[in-house]
């Protein structure tokens, strides 16, 4: 029996999970078509369900992908992908932990941590240091693909509740400058882009989509 290809297939399977975990930001639903979504909670005329954070990381990949050439720095853009596609698999263990909640923050990385232990350690012993060295550099923040990685992670779902209306903002009462303090962080990975979500949060606060 392969052992090896035991350890990657229950990896595998384990990350299948993140397909139920839901966090606070809504997709951008095509309500024409609408009928065909399942509805999850709140206002359905508003929105009809949150991602998950399988979609997350598949739309992270996809931001790296067609955003690369906005990066500070030259970047290994398969070292960023590799990054954005595990950076949240330790949700599985220790949830989504709403960035705006200070509460949570203080055993963000303990629980995180003690999930990265088990979930990384279900991979043979050379892809569990690869991809956990990985996971720490992302949340390092301290190398040009990590810093690039991070800018995508922050831009993401800024630019889904700005399309969406502010949604999630409105629901948490989430201000301005809460948003501004958090996402500020794009301009370490991307001035660009940084640049370009700066415009949008001015645009939503003309349109009260935030707290003033």
């Amino acid at each position: 029996m392969n052992e090896r290809l035991i350890s990657q297939l229950r990896f595998l399977l384990e990350a299948d999970k993140m397909k139920s975990l839901y966090r606070q930001t809504y997709i951008i639903a095509d309500e024409a078509r609408g009928a065909s979504m399942r509805d999850f909670e709140g206002d359905a005329s508003l929105h009809r369900r949150r991602e998950n954070d399988a979609e997350h990381s598949f739309h992270l990949a996809l931001f790296a992908m067609i955003l690369a050439e906005h990066s500070n720095e030259d970047i290994d853009l398969l070292r960023v992908l590799k990054m954005v596609t595990i950076h949240d698999i330790v949700e599985i263990d220790a949830g989504d932990t709403y960035c705006y909640d200070t509460e949570g923050y203080k055993t963000k990385a303990d629980r995180e941590n003690a999930a990265a232990d088990r979930l990384f350690g279900l991979l043979p012993d050379d892809q569990r240091d690869e991809y956990r060295g990985l996971w720490e550099e992302f949340e390092r923040s301290d190398t040009a693909e990590s810093r690039f990685a991070n800018a995508l992670d922050r831009m993401q779902p800024m630019l889904l509740n700005y399309t969406k209306g502010g949604v999630s903002w409105k629901e948490h009462g989430t201000s301005a400058d809460m948003v501004r303090e958090r996402n500020s962080h794009i301009a370490d990975g991307s001035e660009e882009l940084w640049e370009y979500m700066e415009k949008c949060l001015e645009d939503a606060i003309g349109k009260g989509y935030l707290k003033v």
